[in-house]
Formats: structure tokens, sequence, C-alpha cells
């Protein structure tokens, strides 16, 4: 274990539960950028979810992903400070570069604007089982996730797909442009020209990133997108019940943080079942990953040697 990194040195990490690590949606079309119409969705291979939520255009999308990147920095830097953020020679945060080097590419056939993102990958020491991905691409996996659900690069694929899922898809920006629109922040006057409550509003985005909660919509619209990125990925997209079993044995007793925003059980399970055979072919002519890793070994700090 590299010595500038515990990876059970601070179990008290932030943890943001929306834009992060597990719920978003909203429906319309992008604002620059429009999803495929829905005639293009019956022509197409794969899984189909249709088109995003018109609440996104209450706030640009610009303005959820600077606030997103803000607050990612600020969250690895204060792992920095805590010995808890992996270096860049650390096996499991080589492993999850290397699945995310598979995942990333696709990621523009489902928004446009992620082909300017600036992705980031990151690795923290907590025992939390969490994972995320913020708005403009910014991916951390907590390592309690990986050793304790004992997860195969298939069912990381599953994880980190389903959270990209979420930026893609932009249920960040859906849930914050609902929020104004239910808060009654939105005047006629201010949504014209910028001022008023519709300002002061947006100025809180990135808080409300740390946060938020997603729908049930928005989780099982994540499974299915993330089931699809890991299949033409090279995954097997069968791991997301082998994963949402594991997750469903995690629950017994106290539930942890990722199951708190991560609901699992049976439909969830039989849903991504009903939703395999549409994407078996995309997973049949995938290029295979060329080298597999081990599963995380137990969270040991290095002040016991």
């Amino acid at each position: 274990m590299p010595a500038d990194f515990d990876p059970a040195a601070c179990p008290d990490l932030p943890t943001p539960l929306g834009c992060a690590c597990s719920r978003r949606r909203f429906g319309g079309l992008l604002m620059g950028g429009a999803l495929a119409p829905a005639a293009a969705w019956a022509q197409r291979e794969g899984v189909n979810v249709g088109e995003t939520s018109g609440f996104t255009k209450l706030i640009s999308a610009e303005q959820i992903e600077s606030e997103g990147a803000e607050q990612y920095a600020k969250m690895m830097s204060q792992a920095r400070q805590q010995r808890a953020l992996a270096p860049a020679n650390h096996p499991q945060l080589i492993r999850l570069r290397e699945i995310a080097k598979r995942i990333i590419p696709l990621a523009g056939d489902w928004n446009p604007r992620a082909k300017q993102w600036r992705w980031e990958v990151n690795l923290l020491g907590s025992p939390q089982l969490n994972a995320f991905c913020m708005p403009g691409g910014k991916i951390a996996f907590y390592y309690g996730i990986l050793e304790k659900l004992k997860l195969d690069d298939d069912e990381v694929a599953m994880i980190m797909g389903h959270e990209v899922a979420h930026a893609l898809r932009e249920h960040a920006r859906e849930r914050v442009g609902k929020s104004m629109a239910t808060n009654g922040v939105i005047e006629l006057g201010s949504a014209l020209l910028g001022l008023g409550n519709l300002g002061r509003f947006a100025a809180g985005v990135g808080g409300q990133l740390l946060s938020m909660t997603f729908s049930r919509q928005d989780e099982s619209e994540a499974d299915l997108v993330g089931m699809e990125l890991a299949a033409r990925a090279g995954y097997k997209p069968s791991a997301g019940v082998t994963l949402w079993q594991k997750m469903g044995q995690a629950a017994k007793g106290a539930p942890p943080q990722w199951l708190s925003t991560h609901p699992a059980g049976p439909t969830r399970i039989r849903d991504i079942e009903a939703n395999l055979p549409k994407v078996a072919g995309l997973y049949e002519r995938a290029d295979k990953p060329a080298q597999r890793f081990e599963v995380a070994p137990p969270l040991k700090s290095s002040a016991e040697g």
C-alpha cells in the first residue's frame, strides 16, 4: 500500500448524494444539443429512455458543470490533506481509470457536451459504500464499495456506467430546475433579466450538489443507460444483476450511505434482466478488456503496517 494513502483514513469524507453518487432526472431537450428525438430512439440498438426533461432549460449546463467541478476540487483537496486521496500508482485507482478509458469515449453518444468535459477519476480512502460522477465528468469511488462488495471489473463498470449516466442525462441539472420552479424562484422579470431570486438561487447550486437526491425514475434510467455503456465497453451487462444482489445483502441491517440513495430490490433486478436482451448484441460485438484486475484487498490502515 503506498505510504501516502490510507484507504481507511477518512470515514467521514463528504458524501454527495445526488449529482454525485446517485440520482438525477428530468425530461425535455438539452440546452446546447438535443438528444435524439423519439423516432430515432425506436431505430437505435440499445436501451430506450426517451428525451431529457424540459426542467433542464431553467439553468445552464455550463453553470451546473462549473459548480460540479468546483465542489469536486474541494473534495479532492480535503481528501489529499487527510491522506485519503489515492496516488496515481495505486492498483485500484489504475483499475478504475482503465475501466473509465473504455466507458468515457462512449459518453458523447448520450450527451454531446461530454466530448468537451475534462474527465477525472479518483479513489477516496474511506470505508463508505459510495461512488459518484458529478456534472462535467468528475468521477470518484470510495474504497469501501470496491472492497466490501468484492466487486469484479464487470460490476465496477456497472457502477461507473450508472454514475456517468446520471451526469450524461443531466439529472442534477433537472433536479435544480425543478427546485427553482417548485420554490417559485422563477419570476418573469428575473427569468428574462437574470436578476432577483433567480440569481440568488443559482448562487447556491454548488451546495445543492452535495445533498441532492434523485427519484426512482432517475435511478432506473441510470441503471439502463449505465448497463448499455458498460456493454458497449466490453463488460458483461448481466453483472448488473449480481451487483444489485450484493447490494441487497449489504442493505441488511444498517443500510450504507450509497444504498440510501440507490434503493435495491427485486423490482430493480427485474428491470435490468428485462433489458438485457437489448444490449446483448452490443456486448457480444464489443472489444473485451485485455486486462482484468484483482478485487480490492481488505481495508487496512497504514498504522497497522
